[in-house]
């Protein structure tokens, strides 16, 4: 089959299936990835032969795409911030919408040698976009899942063969309960905040991502209160607390951060206008 064909009935295949508003690019993914060749062989070739064998992998992939698996499982790859992460079925795909609370930390008048906490870092996506931007801020990532510290582990060492001298650290363990007090400049965290109940953990992606990375009890707010508790202890005066949260969350987290005694607490929304994350400072 040649390749202009293959893409056309990948590309059909996936649209019938309705998981996808991309289909097309969805297909010229999965068959880069499967014949190992770059964006620019598809258009330059498009009447090459496409052997048994690759036929064979593309049709995997498309058929597993048609059934609702996220691209970058299939690809085991996501980009965020420039940076190429390894992602599988043991963490979040990192979203382009929390790239917004890189741009945000950017901005903030920080030390040289800051200090950062990255809580839940799964892929190690936020670590590792704050340390490419300034490799002499020291960020500890942590995550509970030891999973989740294999993937971000993976990453960390990709990340460093480009990028020596940069100060990261992993650890496995309970948001900020192994860190003592007064040690940071600044934390931030994409918790799990979604409802054990919301109806969108049957929907797209996330029926594929790892639940506990998704979901918090206390309709979903109760590791957003053990962060903003715990970071009022390992945070120095002044330092920042930014945490990402859904978009019907707002009030509700405003209040918990306020009850905890945080000052210049405000709610920032995303490109898409939508609310996104809070951030707050400690007295």
């Amino acid at each position: 089959m040649r390749i202009d064909q293959l893409i056309s009935n990948s590309t059909e295949a996936i649209s019938a299936a309705q998981h996808s508003d991309s289909a097309r690019l969805d297909a010229e993914l999965l068959i880069l990835h499967a014949l190992k060749q770059s964006r620019s062989f598809l258009y330059a070739y498009p009447e090459s032969i496409v052997n048994d064998d690759q036929l064979v992998a593309v049709n995997r992939l498309v058929q597993r795409r048609c059934e609702g698996e996220p691209v970058a499982y299939l690809l085991n790859q996501k980009e965020f911030w420039s940076v190429p992460l390894l992602v599988d079925e043991r963490v979040l795909i990192p979203r382009p919408e929390t790239e917004a609370l890189i741009e945000y930390i950017l901005q903030l008048p920080m030390a040289e040698q800051a200090c950062i906490a990255d809580l839940g870092t799964g892929s190690g996506a936020i670590a590792l976009a704050l340390s490419q931007e300034n490799p002499s801020w020291s960020v500890a990532a942590t995550d509970f899942s030891a999973a989740a510290i294999e993937v971000a582990q993976h990453n960390t060492q990709q990340f460093a063969e480009q990028h020596t001298g940069n100060k990261i650290s992993l650890l496995r363990g309970d948001w900020l309960s192994a860190f003592t007090e007064e040690c940071f400049d600044l934390i931030v965290s994409n918790p799990p905040y979604i409802d054990a109940q919301d109806p969108h953990l049957q929907q797209g992606d996330v029926r594929f991502e790892p639940r506990s990375a998704l979901v918090s009890e206390e309709q979903g707010f109760a590791d957003i209160k053990c962060i903003s508790r715990q970071a009022q202890l390992c945070l120095k005066s002044g330092g920042h607390l930014i945490i990402e949260h859904g978009y019907d969350q707002r009030e509700a987290i405003i209040k918990i951060i306020q009850a905890d005694g945080y000052l210049n607490i405000i709610d920032h929304s995303d490109l898409n206008a939508m609310p996104r994350f809070v951030t707050a400072t400690k007295a």
